[in-house]
């Protein structure tokens, strides 16, 4: 079913993201209440994915159960994460090493940046934004939060560890070579739009010049911290070299991160009260999520350097995972091209990653579309800059072999 040619399911979806960007104090309910109304007509008047009513709808929810639970997994044991960081003591030291003008902010984004090259882009950004929070006294500016995600993102495009897209890559039979081509349009934005957003930064609330009276180093925390990256960094790699296909059958990372926390909490007891706003966010971008899968979507437009760049505009509000699948199938695309592009694509709109969501739950403020693309413009800018860099520096090298 279509008006004027467009199926109705996208029009659902873009009423759905249209309501986000208006009513930012309840994204949630309307993030809900658009996978129900889009369910129940894919239900009534269509399918899912050819296959009509129950059955349709029950392959769906097992073909995407795994990339729910592990983003669930990922983003509630990355806020405990967070505040384990925060209470270890290293952001409130951070002001004896950082410069205290503008270049502190963009030595901040940097840090973010070569984190998310190892460790995942969610807590990349959960990490940044802990210490903006102790750095800029909690007055951090939208724009810098923006360059906090997007550092976080275009850190993780050129790592197959980095983020759930190139790892989809790398299963799929990608080398980590043709991935980490993408650093050299990453790098290029990153020095971009840090700049910026480091000055929007410093207008707003300058660097902490001094560490408080009295900080001390928390060394359990700082560990229980690197227990549970390195415990996600491994379930990682270990099965996508040995079992890469259990990790399209269980959430291994995210049981990686829980059992990490769980098994490191009579060490020091996590802040198990800040799970009730995680969940409301995690809860947010699922239905996004699931919003995404259901779309009619069987192919994309033949693979080009074109189609490339067009793929990171559509990545900031259709989700990435189900864009990459996708592209994998179809074949012909330079790898690098498209991990820069769907993952740092999704910068550009506070609910276009997974980096943004959990962000978002430490700052609420950062929930409005249109607050994010009025401060976050260099994003997009740096977006197309870097894409262009990379083009002009490398080309364009399809392969159609996976």
């Amino acid at each position: 079913m279509s008006i004027a040619g467009i199926p109705v399911d996208f029009i659902l979806f873009a009423l759905t993201l249209l309501g986000v960007a208006l009513f930012h104090h309840h994204t949630l309910y309307v993030a809900l209440a658009g996978l129900l109304v889009i369910a129940l007509f894919k239900f009534v008047f269509g399918d899912f994915g050819g296959v009509p009513g129950a059955e349709g709808l029950a392959k769906l929810v097992a073909h995407e159960w795994v990339t729910l639970a592990n983003l669930l997994g990922l983003l509630l044991g990355f806020a405990l994460l967070s505040d384990h960081f925060e209470r270890s003591g290293v952001p409130a030291l951070l002001p004896r090493y950082l410069p205290d003008d503008w270049k502190g902010g963009l030595c901040l984004l940097l840090l973010v940046f070569v984190l998310s090259s190892f460790l995942d882009n969610i807590a990349a950004a959960m990490i940044g934004g802990t210490m903006a929070a102790v750095l800029y006294k909690r007055r951090v500016h939208i724009g810098f939060l923006a360059g906090i995600v997007a550092a976080s993102n275009a850190g993780g495009s050129g790592s197959v560890v980095g983020d759930t897209t190139t790892t989809m890559m790398w299963i799929a039979g990608v080398r980590p070579g043709q991935v980490f081509e993408a650093y050299v349009a990453a790098v290029t934005a990153t020095l971009i739009f840090g700049v910026f957003a480091a000055r929007q930064q410093h207008a707003f609330q300058p660097i902490m010049k001094d560490s408080p009276e009295g900080v001390r180093l928390d060394g359990s925390r700082l560990a229980i911290v690197a227990v549970i990256l390195l415990s996600a960094i491994a379930a990682n790699v270990f099965f996508n070299i040995n079992h890469p296909a259990v990790l399209n059958t269980l959430p291994v990372i995210g049981l990686a991160v829980w059992v990490a926390i769980i098994v490191t909490a009579p060490w020091r007891r996590p802040a198990w009260g800040l799970l009730p706003e995680a969940l409301k966010g995690s809860v947010f971008l699922l239905a996004l999520v699931m919003c995404a899968a259901m779309m009619p979507v069987q192919h994309l437009p033949a693979a080009s350097w074109q189609t490339a760049l067009g793929l990171g505009f559509v990545s900031a509000v259709f989700d990435n995972i189900p864009l990459t699948a996708l592209a994998l199938r179809q074949g012909g695309y330079d790898w690098g091209f498209l991990a820069y592009a769907v993952g740092f694509g999704g910068s550009m709109i506070w609910f276009g990653s997974s980096a943004g969501v959990a962000l978002s739950n430490i700052y609420p403020e950062a929930r409005s579309v249109g607050a994010w693309l009025k401060a976050g413009w260099h994003i997009a800018v740096a977006y197309v800059i870097g894409f262009f860099v990379l083009l002009l520096v490398l080309g364009w090298h399809p392969d159609a072999k996976l």
